[in-house]
């Protein structure tokens, strides 16, 4: 099993900062005092962001150069204490006393519960995006000052302090790194909110969304669009390049998206307030360039039966029992025309016949708008060790869309299978994770097969990857997994004739025997010779 690597450079401090909350937590279940650490990460975020402009503001109030300068004391603490010169500048207004500082000043108090419950509260007030968001349960008897206290002095470390003040994103990679952590901590409840990093990039680099709409209906914590995020400035964009919008029903972990896009300063629509997307969709005129999801699996209470004729089942109604050819159409119905979506599902939906499912997939099938099924391999998600699939699904395989300016091959009546079951190695004794080589050897697959000309031509390699034709799909009655398309790999020829190596193969066989009877005949012969005193052996 292969081995975790010993965390360095900016991983060693996420991992060292983990290890420091993580034996603060006592008692507490990972799933309560995940929002007691996040949330704290999130205050000194702010803090640090604010406390950042608040330097810049007093250097210029000082400089009589610029239009800031203000020649009294009095006249430059306006300035610093003006909530518009930071909220102009995206940067949360926290109020006097509610700031990191007066926090750690405090963190040995035996009211620093109710001080930070009272931070986090003017903070919302003062910043009507946020309302409702942040944790506002601290004062609570099971959080010692002792917990909190440590905690506060942990995110006060001089090394992190140091990071941030090379790179405030630091704080960023510490939020996300705690959330794969607590998902870990929670196992299965923890996928409930969590797509393991190697999966979203996965998907990312597939989809390749440079500019655009962007939709997730069942968005957990966020993380597709920050790895969405991360896509874009790799490449040379910039955040405003993409549009970001996203539902969850779960509250909690609605309001952890909303801090975990913030502290990102990603600016998403996530809806008004947490709600279920089928019965009760927050983005009903939305047309999305690029749909990414990794929805629940299987779910049977969904509240199918009360949508029996809703307008989004275009290619048949899906089963009350399993959500998920509903959440395939779902997505189809927020798709735009030139659009692609990829999305997550267990591997009976390749296959499966039963409720009406087998005529579903048909349809999506007959219709053109299945691009590519990507065979996952197993244990990579903290919620089930099985094996899942990635759906790309597309309503016009011409298009250029906003993917990008390059031609792209005309793929009509064409599905490109990627079996990448034997890759990824084990991270943990449960967990499994796809390295970057291989995200990059699946993605250029796809992105090579649609046509992107800096890439070498695709070819069907047999037991990776192979382009099927739809009327031999229709020969297997429309069932999409992808090991029955591309086949067996390759062996290295064999120029042995037949009759040498059966005979070389003899002559081996032969020897072992007698080389064994040799062997059983030395044991014999000492076991014959072996005399203990006082006994024959």
């Amino acid at each position: 099993m292969a081995q975790k690597k010993k965390p360095t450079g900016a991983q060693g401090l996420e991992a060292s900062l983990w290890d420091a909350a993580d034996r603060l937590r006592s008692n507490m279940d990972a799933a309560e005092y995940k929002h007691v650490v996040l949330g704290l990460i999130f205050l000194k975020y702010v803090s640090d962001v604010f406390g950042k402009r608040q330097d810049e503001l007093s250097k210029l109030v000082q400089d009589p150069t610029t239009e800031y300068y203000m020649p009294t004391d009095a006249a430059r603490k306006s300035i610093l204490e003006s909530r518009d010169e930071y909220t102009s500048e995206g940067v949360f207004w926290v109020p006097e006393g509610h700031r990191w500082d007066d926090l750690r000043k405090a963190a040995k108090q035996s009211d620093i519960g109710s001080r930070i419950d009272a931070a986090m509260d003017a903070i919302e007030k003062e910043n009507p995006t946020l309302k409702g968001v942040l944790p506002k349960n601290y004062a609570r008897r099971e959080l010692t000052p002792a917990t909190l206290g440590g905690l506060i002095d942990t995110f006060s470390r001089e090394d992190l302090t140091a990071a941030e003040h090379e790179n405030l994103d630091v704080l960023g990679r510490v939020f996300e790194y705690m959330v794969s952590q607590f998902a870990s901590a929670e196992g299965k409840l923890g996928g409930e909110f969590y797509t393991p990093r190697s999966v979203v990039k996965l998907m990312v680099d597939m989809l390749e969304p440079f500019n655009g709409r962007v939709y997730d209906p069942a968005c957990g914590s966020g993380g597709m669009f920050v790895q969405a995020d991360k896509f874009i400035k790799a490449h040379g964009g910039v955040r405003n390049d993409i549009s970001v919008f996203g539902q969850e029903m779960n509250p909690t972990t609605w309001r952890l998206a909303k801090m975990n896009l913030a502290l990102r300063g990603i600016d998403a629509n996530l809806g008004a307030q947490w709600g279920d997307s089928f019965g009760n969709d927050q983005h009903p005129d939305l047309r999305a360039d690029f749909i990414i999801a990794n929805p629940p699996f299987n779910i049977k209470e969904w509240g199918g039966e009360t949508l029996r004729d809703d307008p989004r089942w275009q290619y048949g109604t899906p089963p009350a029992g399993n959500a998920n050819y509903a959440w395939i159409q779902h997505m189809l119905h927020h798709l735009s025309p030139t659009g692609t979506m990829a999305t997550v599902l267990a591997n009976g939906s390749l296959s499966s016949k039963t409720s009406g499912e087998g005529e579903i997939r048909k349809n999506l099938v007959e219709a053109d708008l299945v691009e590519c099924i990507v065979a996952m391999p197993d244990k990579l998600f903290y919620t089930t060790g099985i094996p899942v699939s990635i759906w790309f699904l597309t309503k016009d395989k011409t298009a250029q869309g906003v993917k990008t300016e390059r031609p792209q091959r005309d793929r009509r009546g064409e599905i490109l299978f990627i079996d990448a079951r034997q890759l990824g190695s084990m991270v943990t004794r449960t967990v499994r994770e796809l390295s970057d080589e291989e995200i990059a050897r699946i993605a250029d697959t796809y992105n090579a097969w649609r046509g992107e000309p800096d890439l070498e031509p695709y070819a069907d390699v047999p037991g990776f990857c192979a382009s099927v034709k739809l009327e031999d799909i229709r020969t297997h009655e429309h069932v999409l997994t992808p090991g029955r398309f591309v086949g067996s790999e390759d062996v290295a020829g064999d120029d042995e004739p037949l009759d040498a190596k059966v005979s070389r193969l003899n002559a081996s066989i032969k020897a072992g025997f007698r080389l064994r009877s040799n062997l059983q005949a030395e044991v014999e012969r000492a076991l014959d010779a072996l005399v203990v005193e006082g006994f024959d052996a």
